[in-house]
């Protein structure tokens, strides 16, 4: 938008005029959400930061701190593997969260320190063939050759 608002006009009737033409041209009419309620807004307090939440939201920001996300990711990770339903599954999964462990402790970002160390894979593999065991018959026990 480039037009100047002109002298001696209200400035409510030129934005006005202007939310007008832009409606005329179309220039609303692919928005996202057009035509429907906004989400939530009987249910929840109004929050006046709901639109910085949302956009962090889809873009996948976090607002912990490195080492805090990576932490809470940690505990998910363990949870995860022990509902694995292989031990490859399990391996892969504390594997994979252990190089992030690492790579943090080797580069710490600024904020609280991770205070998390890798996990002992075997010992992680150990514990989720007991919580097998302990399950109940009809739960596989992941322990077949193929997953190893």
């Amino acid at each position: 938008m480039t037009e100047r608002k002109p002298p001696g006009v209200p400035f409510e009737s030129w934005v006005d005029k202007q939310i007008h033409d832009a409606q005329v041209r179309g220039d609303f009419d692919s928005l996202p959400g057009r035509g429907e309620p906004l989400p939530n807004a009987l249910e929840a307090p109004y929050d006046e930061l709901w639109w910085v939440k949302r956009k962090m939201a889809r873009e996948g920001l976090s607002v912990l701190p490195p080492a805090l996300a990576l932490r809470k990711e940690a505990e998910d990770a363990l949870t995860a593997a022990y509902a694995a339903p292989s031990e490859r599954a399990v391996r892969k999964i504390i594997t994979d969260v252990n190089a992030k462990i690492r790579d943090m402790l080797l580069k710490p970002p600024p904020g609280p320190p991770l205070g998390r160390k890798p996990y002992d894979v075997e010992e992680v593999v150990r514990q989720w063939r007991e919580r097998r065991a302990t399950a109940g018959p009809g739960v596989p026990d992941g322990s077949r050759a193929s997953d190893v």
